[in-house]
């Protein structure tokens, strides 16, 4: 494959040749604007001698009286005086000049001789009615390709020093510039090679620029890949172990059965165990799809305007039961509607409602709540049983995770409340828990 140019060097030819660009429109303008200042100049020359001289000039009665002011040549001018009837009365026309060339008063043009170009400025003098003379002003024409010629050579000497100038200091701008992104380059290499997230950003990478703010993209970026290649490893981990224990049962019952059932009751026993083994795994494959389904989009969200109080309320009701001497006590305000899917919000209220008896105390109280606050609606369910360690919240909403065994071995799977976090995140909403050991824990929902 062939090898394309790196960035730097593609901006600084770029710039380079943008430089060498401005340059050769610089020299043209030069060029122009000195022709123009030559012309001008030579105009204003060639006025003011000629006015000069006038000046200087009398002419009356067919005499002709030049004051000592006067100068047949003054400042690179000639000056020629005719008389009424185009004869010369005093003066001399430079080398080449065309002496023919017909008289026009007060206007500057411009003249080509032997050879030469020449600038031409004339002036009647009058004197009576039907008398005067002619003033001519001739100069040589500034050549402006001489002129041009040297500007050239002077702007052609000076031009490779600026054009290498502006590549040097070009180049070196880019590559300080690229220095982060090159930086940033080789720390994906090495995450890439090391097969390890674990990888500081510089904080001088970090700066206002474009380039510190890819820097702390990266790093956002990085971080998060990394908590979910953490979470990742984490979940096979857990899923693995998991799933190893009911497998171990069931195929240790086998080997029983096979070995040591003498009797029909043995084996009713041991098909029962492996049907809660079964049941077991069979729970866990349903809820691990489920969330697999929910973090890839492909479980779509059945939103649906529904009486929250009403259902929150019902679920209530179905969980009250009574088991263990633990009531319910219900704060439900009436009315309360939310745009939610109810089947997936009936599962998080269950999980609240169910972890809340299990971890509750033996003759306790389950509080449920739910109220408007501003335009958002707040869901709580508190317990007065166990608690949970300040350095375990953070832990609970891990998929796998519980913090102490449930009262009932074997009926959790540490999958509820990682689900639930992930039902109200999918609703826009947020979870939080408040808990103090011994004394019982605080879910809240907030939509």
């Amino acid at each position: 494959m062939k090898r394309k140019m790196s960035v730097k060097l593609r901006l600084t030819l770029w710039f380079t040749a943008f430089m060498a660009i401005i340059a050769v429109v610089c020299l043209a303008l030069i060029l122009i604007i000195t022709g123009n200042i030559s012309r001008r100049d030579a105009s204003e020359k060639l006025d003011s001698a000629v006015r000069t001289n006038i000046a200087n000039l009398e002419y009356s009665g067919g005499r002709l009286n030049l004051n000592s002011g006067f100068e047949f040549y003054r400042d690179d001018v000639y000056t020629v005086i005719y008389n009424n009837s185009r004869s010369v009365l005093g003066g001399e026309t430079p080398h080449g000049f065309d002496i023919s060339e017909p008289l026009e008063n007060g206007v500057i043009k411009n003249v080509y001789g032997d050879g030469d170009s020449f600038t031409v400025f004339d002036l009647f003098v009058p004197s009576g009615w039907d008398d005067g003379v002619w003033v001519r002003g001739i100069m040589l024409t500034p050549d402006i390709e001489v002129e041009a010629l040297k500007s050239v050579r002077v702007f052609g000497l000076m031009l490779p020093f600026i054009i290498l100038l502006a590549a040097a200091g070009g180049y070196l701008m880019i590559r300080r510039a690229m220095r982060p992104i090159e930086r940033l380059t080789r720390i994906a290499d090495s995450i890439s090679d090391g097969k390890d997230l674990k990888y500081d950003i510089p904080e001088e990478l970090e700066g206002y620029d474009e380039t510190g703010r890819l820097a702390r993209a990266f790093r956002l970026m990085v971080g998060r890949l990394e908590e979910s290649f953490e979470a990742e490893k984490q979940f096979v981990s857990d899923a693995s172990h998991e799933l190893r224990t009911p497998t171990a049962v069931i195929g240790t019952q086998c080997d029983y059965l096979d070995k040591y059932a003498d009797s029909v009751e043995d084996y009713k026993e041991g098909v029962e165990v492996i049907r809660r083994q079964n049941d077991r795994m069979k729970k866990l494959i349903e809820r691990l799809l489920d969330m697999t389904r929910l973090d890839f989009g492909t479980k779509k969200l059945e939103l649906k305007d529904t009486d929250l109080s009403e259902l929150f309320d019902v679920l209530c009701d179905e969980q009250d039961t009574g088991d263990r001497g633990i009531s319910i006590i219900k704060d439900i305000e009436p009315g309360i509607h939310a745009e939610i899917d109810a089947y997936l919000f009936s599962g998080v209220i269950n999980n609240l409602l169910s972890n809340a008896r299990k971890y509750g105390r033996d003759g306790g109280v389950i509080k449920a709540g739910l109220h408007r606050d501003g335009d958002r609606i707040k869901l709580s369910v508190s317990d007065d049983g166990i608690g949970i360690a300040k350095e375990d919240i953070d832990k609970i909403w891990r998929r796998f995770y519980q913090v102490s065994p449930s009262r009932e071995t074997g009926s959790g799977l540490g999958l509820g409340l990682s689900m639930a976090r992930q039902i109200v995140k999918l609703h826009g909403g947020s979870i939080d828990v408040e808990s103090e050991p011994g004394k019982g824990s605080t879910f809240t929902v907030t939509i």
